[in-house]
């Protein structure tokens, strides 16, 4: 990464350390490491975090980027590429980060030897649009100024009583349980706007678009079997599930087999690109594995029309 900065005279008699960390978001963390591995150099001559600048002066920051050379692998799409990120559509049964048993087949491992760092994370069976930091400081910068906008679809059972709504209802891990979450009063604050896009009665399903207010785990699919209507596919809190099973959707055995996973997928996306000045926005089309449960094509792309 590299930064060049006038300073103007609003940031005269003030710390590099300072102006990095206000003007650009850099972390204090990161900042430590412009001292093993980075330069600092005020009008062309070495300098210290903690120098004082002038009026005029011209700051110049370069840290060594860890990302190393970017893979583009079979089965990922790139939908950007520049020098701070990459946004790629994510398929889904790939974990983001490496985990015990997914240590060299995640998509962090897949798109690269060396360093990156996701600004969004999805489940692994949660496919779509996901943005990658080549360094810790674009990831600071997108987290925290980017106003990251997610919408996702989902294909979930039964008919909805309501088109659209706001589900605000706290989450929290249930006792005794590493993965499964639910609806709690003592909970995390928990916020999902949600908008039924269309009824299919052959098979009870619904596609529906979810907005989160908030980032809880599994919280599109906790709220969903809160309101009744569990994600098509979905192991954990689907109907037919061992934790949370439901004999309220008979279609759930055919439709559950064919889509193979849950049915989840972030496909639209849109935040501020600080590095660029611009804003964003790149959507996903719907998987051919959540199209197969419908049973009428038109009566999809018919709705999916209204969106994309």
């Amino acid at each position: 990464m590299n930064i060049r900065y006038t300073v103007p005279e609003k940031d005269d008699g003030r710390e590099i350390v300072r102006i990095l960390n206000t003007e650009f978001l850099v972390s204090r963390q990161m900042i430590k490491r412009f001292k093993f591995d980075g330069k600092v150099e005020l009008n062309g001559v070495h300098a210290t975090v903690r120098q004082r600048v002038k009026t005029g002066d011209i700051l110049y920051v370069e840290l060594e980027d860890r990302s190393g050379d970017i893979l583009h692998p079979e089965g990922i799409d790139f939908l950007y590429e520049d020098e701070w990120y990459i946004v790629v559509n994510k398929p889904a049964g790939i974990v983001t980060h490496p985990t015990h048993g997914h240590l060299d087949d995640s998509l962090l491992t897949m798109l690269s030897e060396g360093t990156l760092h996701p600004v969004i994370r999805l489940d692994r069976e949660t496919s779509g649009l996901i943005i990658i930091a080549k360094n810790g400081y674009a990831h600071n910068t997108l987290s925290v100024s980017g106003e990251i906008q997610k919408k996702y679809l989902a294909v979930c059972y039964g008919r909805f009583e309501n088109e659209s709504g706001t589900i605000d209802r706290p989450i929290a891990r249930r006792p005794g349980s590493v993965m499964i979450r639910d609806v709690d009063p003592e909970g995390k604050r928990s916020v999902t706007h949600y908008r039924v896009l269309v009824y299919d009665e052959v098979n009870d399903i619904s596609l529906v678009e979810f907005k989160l207010e908030t980032g809880r785990c599994h919280q599109i699919r906790v709220h969903s079997r809160y309101l009744g209507h569990p994600l098509a596919g979905d192991g954990l809190y689907g109907p037919l599930s061992a934790d949370n099973p439901c004999d309220k959707f008979p279609a759930a055995e055919v439709i559950d087999k064919k889509i193979g996973r849950c049915a989840l997928h972030a496909y639209s996306l849109r935040f501020q690109d600080k590095f660029s000045d611009v804003e964003r926005h790149f959507e996903s089309a719907l998987p051919e594995d959540m199209r197969s449960v419908w049973s009428s094509a038109e009566l999809l792309d018919h709705a999916l029309g209204k969106i994309l």
